[in-house]
């Protein structure tokens, strides 16, 4: 099968024939129709993870999966071939990732079956990211009336959380620049959103929608101390940048690091509101599978929203 895949760290990604995998027990074989671009590939391409996570070549990339069960593995359950699933790549090592035209993926974690009405290639690219977005505004509980900030979002997170915080009742300041951004952001949100410049006074454009404090910061850019000085007294900040409570002692804020976690339940929630229209699913983008190296490098040029992969 193609794939994109690393012989070594820090390397670029590229597409390589490699032998199809085959399910173990208690494992989905998909034949992937879509994935993304996420941080956490560009990151294991880059190096960081090793020392954190075992690595195994040659290395595919990729977290995202869409697509259709072609076998299953010994006591595989609740699901048959020919089902569209899609979700996240959960293994504890790298090595087997969904940038491919097959991965196989554990039956019992970090899958879900794709509802009618959703496109493939939204549930390709929604899964780590909605996953990273829906986690932290539980972390956070955000509740009707709270205002919400969200640092990061004209990425994937950023994007995703920003909508299901208005979704939520909460009135939502964003991150972005002025112009493509800006308006990004806003056709995703419409007026539920309030969008400040991060390259100009943030803490002045931040005070004047919120005078006494945001009542949350979803942490997704920036730097994650001094957004935590903007929150109220006993206000909340989720981290995906590892942002901790030690970091900043002393001050009446808690702080959720989020891991994010791509469980069944969660995934077909995410679904169903793709689905149904009420969660858009931020693509902006989408490269064939042999074109992965070009869809990496729109992603590290910070592109808007998503970056989608055709794997076949």
């Amino acid at each position: 099968m193609r794939a994109v895949a690393l012989d070594t760290v820090p390397s670029t990604p590229a597409v390589v024939e490699i032998a199809a995998p085959r399910p173990e027990a208690g494992e989905l074989l998909v034949r992937v129709a879509a994935s993304s671009v996420n941080g956490f590939d560009a990151a294991t391409a880059a190096g960081y993870l090793q020392g954190m996570m075992e690595h195994r070549f040659p290395l595919v990339v990729g977290k995202d999966f869409a697509g259709t069960v072609e076998a299953l593995g010994e006591g595989a359950e609740g699901f048959a071939v020919g089902d569209a699933v899609f979700g996240v790549v959960m293994k504890p090592f790298l090595g087997t990732g969904s940038l491919a035209e097959y991965v196989t993926v554990s039956a019992g974690h970090g899958v879900a079956h794709v509802p009618a009405g959703l496109d493939v290639a939204d549930a390709g690219a929604l899964g780590l990211a909605g996953t990273a977005a829906f986690d932290s505004l539980a972390a956070l509980k955000v509740a009707a009336g709270e205002t919400v900030l969200v640092s990061g979002a004209t990425g994937g997170v950023g994007a995703l959380a920003a909508q299901l915080s208005a979704a939520r009742g909460a009135r939502v300041i964003a991150t972005a620049r002025p112009g493509a951004e800006a308006d990004f952001v806003t056709g995703l949100t419409g007026a539920d959103v309030a969008v400040v410049d991060f390259t100009g006074d943030l803490d002045g454009q931040v005070r004047g929608l919120a005078p006494q404090g945001v009542d949350a910061v979803v942490h997704l850019a920036g730097d994650g101390v001094s957004l935590a000085g903007l929150l109220r007294p006993g206000g909340r900040i989720a981290s995906t940048l590892g942002l901790t409570q030690e970091a900043v002692e002393g001050r009446d804020v808690t702080v959720h690091p989020i891991m994010a976690d791509a469980n069944a339940q969660t995934l077909a929630t995410l679904a169903g509101q793709a689905a149904s229209g009420a969660l858009r699913v931020p693509v902006t983008a989408t490269y064939p599978l042999e074109q992965a190296e070009k869809a990496f490098a729109a992603f590290g040029a910070g592109a808007l929203g998503k970056i989608a992969v055709a794997c076949s």
